[in-house]
């Protein structure tokens, strides 16, 4: 039997301007993974502050990723947290960034800033990299939901010895909008595992806001674009699965 590392996904309800309780969450979050022995856990696109892509909603609770702030949350994980991917809504000087964190135990290992914006996102600025990352034989990186569009921003983390794209996501969008796209987040993002040979675990949030719904898919594809393990598209919960490792990207 091959050796196996074990990532987990969460797939939340929405927070949006309510740092604290969304911080509350996700820390109820990582105790369950450490206590099913998860390596690498996975939460949604800029979960912790909601997705905000009004301009001074956004300025209003963006958070500096060098500030006391920022470290005081970081002394909340426990000393032997997994290693955490979130999103947040970062603030650098005057620039607004839609941000993953990768957080291990209570230091920030580093970021990924998203790359491919939507129409609707103008008040962010693009990132201009993307690092990999390891965790117990695992290298991963992150594309950020609307990055998985573009192969070109898979493709860089395979080059680079990845075998796993971490997704946060936040598909929280008008009904008819959600209905139409239902199963399509699925389809793109398994087109960049078969270009890439990468396995993917996505996180996205559910439930019902201003007539808008947030189904997910919170998901495990392989690495031949399956879909390999998935949570209900309308419910919370923590997907967990044993992931091959020592395998290398085509």
């Amino acid at each position: 039997m091959g050796t196996t590392i074990r990532v987990a996904a969460a797939q939340t309800p929405e927070f949006r301007e309510e740092i604290a309780a969304a911080t509350g969450y996700m820390l109820h979050l990582v105790d369950r993974a450490q206590r099913e022995r998860v390596s690498l856990l996975c939460l949604p696109e800029c979960f912790l502050q909601g997705y905000l892509t009004d301009g001074q909603a956004a300025r209003r609770q963006a958070i500096d990723l060098g500030s006391p702030s920022f470290a005081a949350l970081l002394r909340m994980f426990p000393p032997d947290a997994p290693m955490t991917v979130f999103g947040l809504v970062e603030i650098e000087g005057d620039r607004l960034f839609n941000t993953a964190v990768v957080v291990h135990r209570q230091t920030l290992i580093g970021r990924y800033r998203k790359t491919h914006m939507l129409s609707r996102e103008r008040c962010f600025h693009p990132g201009d990299g993307a690092d990999v990352f390891a965790v117990d034989g695992l290298r991963f990186g992150i594309n950020i939901c609307f990055d998985t569009n573009f192969p070109a921003a898979s493709k860089s983390l395979a080059d680079s010895g990845a075998s796993l794209i971490v997704c946060p996501a936040n598909n929280m969008l008008p009904r008819h909008t959600a209905e139409k796209y239902r199963h399509a987040h699925n389809a793109v993002r398994a087109e960049r595992c078969r270009e890439t040979g990468m396995w993917l675990v996505s996180a996205d949030v559910t439930g019902e806001r201003d007539g808008k719904i947030g189904w997910g898919p919170t998901a495990v594809l392989s690495p031949s674009g399956d879909v390999a393990a998935q949570l209900p598209l309308d419910e919370p919960g923590l997907l967990v699965f044993d992931l091959p490792v020592g395998s290398t990207p085509i």
